[in-house]
């Protein structure tokens, strides 16, 4: 789509703000108004309208595409939204270990652990963690817990947790750089453990380097639009 528009704007209303296009409001896919709830977000989603160059790229505007998500799709149900994240807790990531190699077997304890205790701690819960790839169910209450965690954040929230939680492929992660308990770096650390033992044993791919570094983008945007909240 061509740009059509000179400057884009935040503006405060009803309690949030609104992005302006040459003092008209955006609407999103669904045509609802793009309405976000901090100024520093809609700040940021105005300077995304205003980087585009004479065609709008969508791929170039990724707290766009959230706050789309979130007013679109995680609003109108958000109890069904939380569930589909909560769901992942029956098969964290970081529950499943290798068995052999020690040095990944070590590595993995050594990064994941933590992780795991931190969770402990903070939702009062316990994990089974499984030697290989078949699955294990979690205790209920440990599965209760978590969904409990996930429903109470906003629309936004969710909208941003969906990412974080899909792509590292563990709901423990996602909480963690959530509330904070671990930063951006770690947390990809921890989620691309496996990817980074590979690329050290048998050298890297470039195609999946290049798919790893499109994941890395999509990480990062949606732990910026949950920073902007």
């Amino acid at each position: 789509m061509k740009r059509f528009y000179q400057n884009a704007e935040a503006a405060p209303a009803d309690g949030g703000y609104e992005i302006l296009l040459d003092g008209r409001r955006v609407k999103t896919p669904a045509r609802a108004e793009l309405f976000v709830p901090t100024k520093q977000l809609a700040a940021a989603v105005a300077a995304e309208w205003n980087g585009q160059a004479e065609e709008i790229d969508p791929r170039s505007m990724p707290l766009t595409g959230l706050a789309n998500a979130a007013i679109d799709r995680v609003a109108p149900d958000p109890d069904t939204f939380a569930a589909g994240l909560g769901a992942y807790g029956e098969s964290d990531l970081l529950c499943y270990r290798a068995d052999t190699p020690q040095a990944l077997v070590q590595r993995q304890a050594d990064i994941w652990d933590p992780l795991l205790a931190w969770a402990r701690r903070r939702f009062d819960v316990d994990f089974e963690l499984v030697c290989g790839i078949m699955h294990r169910p979690q205790h209920e209450m440990t599965l209760k817990q978590l969904s409990q965690a996930v429903a109470a954040r906003t629309a936004f929230e969710l909208a941003a947790l969906s990412p974080l939680v899909t792509i590292s492929g563990s709901l423990i992660i996602a909480l963690a750089l959530a509330e904070g308990a671990i930063d951006l770096e770690a947390a990809w650390n921890a989620a691309t453990l496996d990817e980074a033992w590979q690329a050290e044993q048998w050298g890297e791919d470039a195609e999946a380097s290049k798919a790893l570094e499109a994941r890395r983008r999509d990480f990062e945007a949606a732990h910026h639009f949950l920073q902007l909240l």
